[in-house]
């Protein structure tokens, strides 16, 4: 009796003990990396002194830009201001100054946000002058630019008015080259 007990304690604590194991594993094989932010963590320091807080937006699309106002594509301005006009009801578009590309935006907060009021219009958000590459990028474009932290892309910015859109949950659902206009149907078919 005493035999087929210490028998019966062995298989049942060696089966305990492979569930144990198998449980364990199944844990690790199904875990996902983990992501170090959202968007929503994020806020920024405004054109004009304020705050962008990222989690204000939930539940809208969220077009990211990085902007100049010596360049060849500034006139996206226009086309930024139209598509936030026109579909502010679900999207927000911000635009985030830099001087990243032979110096296309060497001016202060205030000259770039005169500048973008009196030439364009705009009304969007727009951050203070960040960097968007580089030893000194802003956090935020860190962010947006490596998968090891957005979990969803790795991308470059190559010039200013790079786009990157996302989804009504901060999820980045594109990103965009320069030459790719704000009313194109590129963009307009993902809102």
């Amino acid at each position: 009796m005493i035999k087929l007990f210490t028998i019966c304690t062995f298989l049942f604590c060696t089966a305990g003990n492979n569930l144990i194991n198998h449980d364990k594993l199944g844990s690790s094989y199904t875990s996902q990396p983990s992501q170090t932010k959202s968007i929503y963590d994020f806020k920024v320091d405004a054109l004009n002194g304020g705050t962008i807080d990222f989690a204000d937006f939930k539940g809208k699309k969220i077009l990211i830009v990085n902007t100049a106002s010596k360049c060849g594509y500034t006139p996206q301005y226009e086309g930024l201001e139209t598509l936030y006009e026109k579909y502010k009801d679900r999207l927000v578009v911000i635009g985030f100054p830099a001087n990243n590309f032979l110096r296309q935006e060497p001016g202060s907060n205030e000259t770039i946000e005169a500048f973008c009021k009196q030439n364009y219009g705009v009304t969007f958000p727009m951050a203070a002058k960040i960097s968007v590459k580089g030893k000194d990028i802003a956090p935020v474009y860190q962010w947006l630019c490596n998968k090891k932290e957005n979990g969803v892309m790795d991308a470059k910015i190559s010039w200013n008015f790079n786009k990157f859109l996302l989804d009504e949950n901060g999820k980045i659902i594109a990103h965009f080259k320069s030459k790719v206009k704000p009313m194109s149907e590129e963009i307009i078919s993902r809102l």
